[in-house]
This record gives C-alpha cells, structure tokens and sequence, in this order.
C-alpha cells in the first residue's frame, strides 16, 4: 500500500506541470517526436523578445537529489511551471514563507515568468528566495533530439528571468524531473547544476488535502531533503498545509535552507549527493 501511495503522489507530480500554450512537445506512442509542433516551440523560442542573459562559467555535469545526510539542513522547493490550463500564482504560499521567514528556492518557468512579470519580480526582490531555470514551455527534454531546442530552452529561461530581475540562476531543474546526460551537460555548459529531489510533496493530487500534505512531508523528509511543491495553482492545499510543515520540520530539529546552500554544505564532501547521470 505505501508503494501504492507512492507512485499516486509522483505521477500526480507531473500532472501538476501540464505542456503549456501553445506549442507543446508531444511524445507519441512510437517514441518519436511530434516534429511539427517540435518546430513550432522551437520557433516560439527564437522569437522571445527578452535580451540574452550574461553567459556563465560552466560547471560539472552533475545532479543535486539531496544534501547531507548528516547535517539537520533541508530545503523547500516551488516549481512554477509554464501550463496550458489555468495557472495562477499562488501568493499565499510566499506570504506563508515570508511571514515564518524560510528560505525557498522557486524554479520559475520561462513563459510563467513572462506572463507573470510583476509577480516574479516581486518574488525577486525577497531575500529568503532564491530563483532557479525551470525550461521556457515545460517539455519532455529527454524526448527532445535537438540539442540546439534543449538549450535555448534553458538559455530563453534565463534571458527571461535576467530581464525581469537582473538575476541569472545557477539551478537547472527539469520539467517532470526528467533527465538524461545529454540534458544535464547542456545544463552544465550553460552554468547551471541541475537539481532534482527526493521528496514530491504530492499537493497536486486532487485527494491531497492540508492535513495529508502536513503528514506525507513530515514523514518522508530526512536530513538533506529537497521536497519539491508548487506556487502555480491556486487549487492546491500548498499554502495551508504550509504553516504546519515548517512548524513541524522544526520542531525535529530540521534547519531550512536553500538549495544553493545545500549545495555549498554538501559539494565535494558526500558522493551520494552528487551523482553522475
């Protein structure tokens, strides 16, 4: 049954992040690319109107699930995912984060953060946040042949968020944790370490109520967790079940921080937590 309960939470993960509007990425049954709507999303891309954001360094081609285990340090994270349906940004969630002053790390979506400007340099201009690429239409990377498509779907990301903000992230985390080596180097080569998790809150499950989210967290988090939740539906019981999850991972002596924090804890001291793709 917990197996059971498992798998419900991770599929209901993905639904959470629906392909946005237009020009999705669709896998057919075959495995192969829609190559029409392929070309279409990669056109979308090219005409973004945002300036290119400052190149960085490379980095190691190398995925963050976890810090270590340990430190009593954990970190919240929020995808805001670019959608096709109705997505709308939950502002209670960071007035909950800022009113208990945790740090978060929020995983913007390059088309959410255009059409939610005003928002996301509001979320910007919060210290405890720290923002991080979460790819421009939210597609199946993995599924993409183009390498040239994967990163300007990182690179248009960031030109986005560096328009808005005068911030360029550093954390790459991939649409429905989706990950191969191939989309991890272009990450790598952009700068950006790419971040995955080891707890899925489940708050898009449509039987996840405040009460079931406070109970899934507090049981699965561990030291050196990233849970991942999300700010771009309103439906969800994220901000509820909010107040209850920082008091309780609290209250077993857990420290919440960001990833970039976990990151710098953990780096070059705990193989496990830095794992080859």
């Amino acid at each position: 049954m917990r197996r059971f309960l498992e798998s419900v939470l991770w599929v209901s993960l993905a639904l959470a992040c629906q392909h946005p509007s237009p020009a999705p990425v669709l896998v057919q049954q075959t495995g192969h690319l829609n190559q029409g709507v392929a070309l279409k999303a990669e056109s979308d891309l090219r005409t973004a109107s945002a300036w290119p954001a400052p190149p960085l360094p490379p980095v190691a081609p190398q995925v963050l699930a976890h810090g270590r285990r340990d430190l009593p340090h954990l970190a919240l994270t929020f995808d805001a995912c670019s959608t096709r349906d109705v997505s709308q940004y939950d502002q209670r969630v960071t007035r909950e984060l800022i009113a208990a002053k945790v740090p978060a790390t929020i995983f913007l979506g390059g088309s959410w953060a255009r059409e939610e400007a005003a928002h996301v340099r509001e979320i910007a201009s919060v210290p405890l946040f720290e923002l991080g690429n979460h790819s421009y239409t939210h597609p199946h990377l993995t599924a993409i042949k183009s390498e040239e498509r994967i990163r300007l779907e990182i690179e248009r990301t960031q030109a986005e968020i560096y328009d808005l903000t005068g911030v360029e992230p550093k954390l790459f985390r991939p649409p429905y944790g989706e990950y191969d080596q191939r989309v991890v180097r272009i990450a790598a080569e952009l700068g950006l370490t790419t971040v995955e998790y080891d707890v899925a809150s489940g708050d898009p499950d449509a039987h996840a109520t405040k009460e079931r989210l406070i109970d899934w967290v507090l049981r699965k988090a561990r030291p050196g967790s990233i849970i991942v939740m999300h700010i771009n539906h309103r439906r969800f019981h994220t901000s509820e079940a909010l107040p209850g999850i920082i008091s309780g991972l609290r209250a077993k002596g857990f420290e919440l921080v960001t990833v970039g924090q976990l990151f710098a804890d953990s780096h070059g001291l705990a193989p496990v937590v830095l794992r080859e793709p």
